[in-house]
């Protein structure tokens, strides 16, 4: 230091005239210009390198961030991608299963007809063959009063002088005879 002090007072002697003018100090204004360069040396060995390496490692996760986002974007853009393709392939399965089931219930609704149709027809079958038989139980019971009441006219006309087995037998006959 005391190097610096004696520069400085020689120098400020030896143009302590011209600076002195303008009032400037010669002194001062080399110790500033000193005191400066001393400044900048200790901020770019200690101050910049460490701000320059903040700065880096800022743009540096700035980048990744923007690269994750294009990626995150083409990932979601393939995501509705696969969406839409998995929709439509549902929309299509689910029309394949209402057009299917559309078909089974119309075979379904066929059959029904089919069967409740059978079934009518077995029941009307079966009620026409009742009402044969029911005719000719009727026929047979007609059939057989009939022959009881004209054996009893007879016998009322002839007087009672024939049995029943007799009369039974005659009017058989001559109702055999008449058709």
């Amino acid at each position: 230091m005391t190097f610096i002090r004696q520069f400085a007072a020689e120098t400020a002697e030896a143009e302590a005239g011209l600076f002195g003018a303008l009032g400037i100090d010669l002194r001062l204004l080399i110790l500033q210009i000193i005191a400066f360069l001393i400044l900048v040396f200790l901020l770019g060995k200690f101050v910049y390198p460490w701000l320059m390496k903040q700065v880096d490692e800022r743009q540096a996760n700035i980048e990744a961030a923007a690269e994750a986002a294009s990626l995150a974007q083409k990932s979601a853009a393939e995501s509705q991608e696969q969406t839409a393709h998995l929709l439509a392939k549902a929309r299509k399965e689910a029309a394949e299963i209402v057009r299917t089931a559309k078909l089974e219930s119309a075979e379904i609704m066929s059959s029904s007809e089919k069967k409740a149709k059978k079934s009518a027809e077995r029941i009307v079958a079966d009620a026409h063959e009742q009402i044969d038989k029911d005719i000719a139980l009727a026929k047979k019971e007609l059939h057989n009063h009939t022959i009881d009441l004209i054996a009893l006219a007879t016998e009322k006309v002839t007087s009672g002088a024939l049995n029943g087995k007799i009369d039974n037998e005659r009017i058989a006959k001559a109702l055999k005879e008449s058709q």
